[in-house]
């Protein structure tokens, strides 16, 4: 007989807590996923009751896994934003064997050693998942998002059966990352039952994991067959393991499923070896992959091998051969970009690829499809592309749909060679090729609507602005709108205050929107008059200036007046653009086209506009740590004894260093070894102090 809630103390409410939770657990587990109820209702229940009774009475003792949580509490309008601890990032590609060894080689050049160990796993088809545990307590769960930032689905991961609620380890800090995905039978099933309720299917297994762990109601997802693997950590308060095959034998261990076809390889042979068997076994695995991953196996070679600014140096997917299927060509369309690039598009007789229907492709540019390469070689034997064509089509996993190849035997008679237009087609201005550039563009800049609207669009990207709720169809229907235009980003954040000038047409009167959602609109556009730096300078659309360019030009600059100021007045050859080039990583395309952006009237004016609307953070160096260097601006030449120059790099980028690649009057220390030519001497000649590797690593805590 269970002890009465009233005659419970603090410990024995805490123990019947943690025994409920389990039981709970247990029972949802099996009436949701495994559709093998334990118990029956009535007293599933009691022991709800029970539960929401003691907490009521203790509520300091409720836990994070609390059933009251749990399957039951939709999340009421969307998720939460979870900020990742330790960034989520993506993985370079290899596609064939020679990136696999060309990989292998630069590790070890990084390391300069000549013997590296490798794990090999199969890439599986599904969606990234960051589970957070405290103190051996599932207390969050979050996708990947953007890498930065992710979603909290923490009700909804709680009810797959993969996933512990609780570990077997009293480690204060663990975060364990892997992949939600579902089975190709459970997904056979899952379809089944949609159809015989005559609701939606899914087109393959991976959307419907995604779509079933992004369900609001938790319930939903309770009833979807979702599994998980895990294959890497997060943040953790302690080490797991000295090697990456041997942290997946801990997560086994802690209940984790662990992919069984995990192996060490010690060449690349070895690599190809086991993803060449990986190959053979896909389609009998039961579940998608689309490659394999290979990882350093010793982490601290990991640790030295650091991150670029999206992807580890120390990890690899190797991907499987993209799909290929035939078809015929039946127009191709010209899109212009917001560079104004001219890109062309086949439309296709729909087809379908890989398990997904295809009827667009890229064409790439004018030369592809005159059948030349970007330097003015051949390709496809040199076969051009013509309307009515009998085409090849390939894709792999999300990867844009391309035209590989034409089988002359069913081309038409009549078939004339495309004539690429000269004058875009949406603002009738003249398309120009600039130089050995293959791709030609339109010239009429801000006047030209396609760019326009392209520009907007990237503007409130992701990676730019992000406002919810102001996606791509909107930008489409503000460009246009004769009462509420948005013609440049400045027009964005004076929306509200048009629509509450405009008496008679409001935005929450138009299709599309009503009074909630025009609210939530302005709302949201006020949450980001707030920006940091870098994602300002991406935002602004500047061509040949990407994410990785924008983070590195914030953190060189660190505030907008400095950056705008110098922008300004840098030319080739002045102080300005020299230190412009002294980033790393910033060459003379790219300060060109920042410099000529703010040279330009137009573009300066909307620039200047958008500014007056905006609070603009600054950006400092990212400091993983504590450091004598943090903050300071390094310059290495010569030949390094003790560690690659890639490594120096990066250790001094982790250690939140400024790394540059020319000597300047900012440049703080500059690390000689031998063979040091002219930086030596720019060093000496502006009084910048100058030390040896051994001093380096001292001063760095590298010895």
């Amino acid at each position: 007989m269970d002890k009465a809630v009233e005659d419970l103390n603090q410990s024995e409410a805490a123990a019947e807590l943690a025994r409920l939770a389990q039981v709970l657990a247990a029972a949802n587990a099996a009436y949701h996923l495994r559709d093998m109820p334990e118990m029956s209702d009535a007293a599933y229940d009691a022991l709800k009751r029970r539960n929401a009774a003691i907490e009521s009475r203790f509520p300091a003792l409720k836990r994070a896994d609390s059933p009251s949580e749990q399957v039951g509490a939709a999340v009421a309008s969307g998720f939460g934003k979870v900020a990742h601890r330790v960034r989520m990032l993506s993985l370079e590609n290899a596609f064939s064997d020679a990136d696999v060894t060309d990989f292998d080689d630069r590790v070890k050049k990084f390391l300069g050693i000549q013997e590296v160990s490798y794990t090999a796993e199969p890439k599986i088809d599904g969606l990234s998942l960051n589970l957070r545990y405290e103190n051996g307590v599932l207390v969050q769960a979050a996708t990947r998002g953007d890498g930065e930032v992710g979603e909290d689905v923490t009700q909804n991961a709680r009810t797959i059966a993969d996933i512990p609620q609780t570990l077997p380890t009293a480690q204060p800090l663990i975060e364990v990352r892997g992949e939600v995905y579902m089975s190709h039978a459970d997904f056979d099933d899952l379809n089944a039952r949609q159809t015989a309720r005559g609701d939606k299917t899914f087109a393959n297994p991976r959307n419907a994991a995604a779509g079933s762990l992004r369900q609001l109601d938790a319930s939903i997802t309770a009833a979807r067959p979702l599994r998980f693997f895990a294959y890497a950590w997060g943040a953790v308060s302690q080490p797991l393991a000295a090697s990456q095959f041997s942290a997946m034998t801990a997560f086994k261990a802690m209940g984790f499923q662990v992919n069984p076809l995990t192996v060490l390889c010690h060449s690349p042979a070895d690599m190809i070896a086991h993803y060449t068997k990986i190959e053979a076994m896909r389609a009998t695995l039961g579940y998608d992959i689309d490659g394999v991953v290979y990882k350093v196996n010793d982490l601290a070679l990991q640790e030295r091998l650091g991150f670029r600014s999206t992807t580890p140096r120390w990890a690899i997917a190797h991907k499987f051969p993209a799909e290929l299927a035939w078809t015929r060509l039946l127009a191709i369309d010209i899109q212009v970009g917001r560079t104004g690039a001219l890109s062309p598009v086949a439309r296709l007789q729909p087809v379908t690829v890989g398990g997904v229907v295809v009827s667009n492709a890229t064409l790439h540019n004018e030369d592809y499809i005159a059948g030349r390469d970007s330097k003015g070689g051949t390709i496809r034997d040199a076969k051009d592309i013509r309307l009515g064509d009998w085409v090849q089509v390939y894709r792999a996993g999300d990867v844009i749909p391309k035209v590989a190849d034409i089988d002359l035997s069913q081309r038409n008679d009549t078939a004339q060679p495309y004539e690429f237009p000269k004058i875009c087609p949406e603002c009738g201005s003249p398309a120009h090729r600039e130089g050995s550039d293959s791709v030609r563009r339109c010239t009429g800049g801000l006047i030209c609507p396609a760019q326009g609207v392209e520009r907007l669009k990237h503007f409130v990207s992701r990676g730019a602005f992000d406002i919810e709720g102001l996606g791509a169809k909107q930008i489409e229907m503000f460009f246009a709108d004769p009462d509420l235009p948005v013609k440049q980003p400045a027009d964005i954040f004076t929306l509200s205050a048009r629509d509450a000038d405009n008496p008679f047409k409001k935005l929450k009167n138009r299709d599309g929107f009503g009074e909630k959602s025009a609210t939530n609109l302005f709302a949201a556009i006020d949450a980001r008059r707030t920006i940091p730096l870098d994602r300002l300078i991406f935002a602004l659309g500047i061509r040949h200036v990407g994410e990785v360019a924008a983070g590195v030009i914030a953190r060189h600059y660190t505030t907008w007046p400095a950056f705008e100021a110098a922008i300004s007045v840098a030319e080739p050859g002045n102080p300005a653009w020299e230190d412009l080039l002294s980033a790393d990583g910033i060459g003379a395309v790219v300060a060109q086209s920042l410099t000529e952006a703010f040279r330009n009237p137009a573009e300066r004016a909307a620039i200047d506009a958008l500014a007056q609307h905006l609070t603009i953070l600054p950006v400092q160096a990212r400091a993983t740590v504590a450091s004598d260097i943090a903050g300071k601006t390094l310059v290495f030449t010569g030949t390094l004894e003790k560690m690659t120059r890639a490594e120096a790099k990066a250790r001094a980028e982790a250690l939140g260093a400024k790394v540059a690649g020319s000597v300047s009057a900012k440049t703080d220390l500059v690390i000689a070894g031998p063979g040091a030519g002219s930086k030596a001497k720019d060093a000496e000649r502006l009084g910048v102090a100058l030390i040896d590797e051994d001093a380096w690593i001292a001063l760095a805590g590298l010895a």
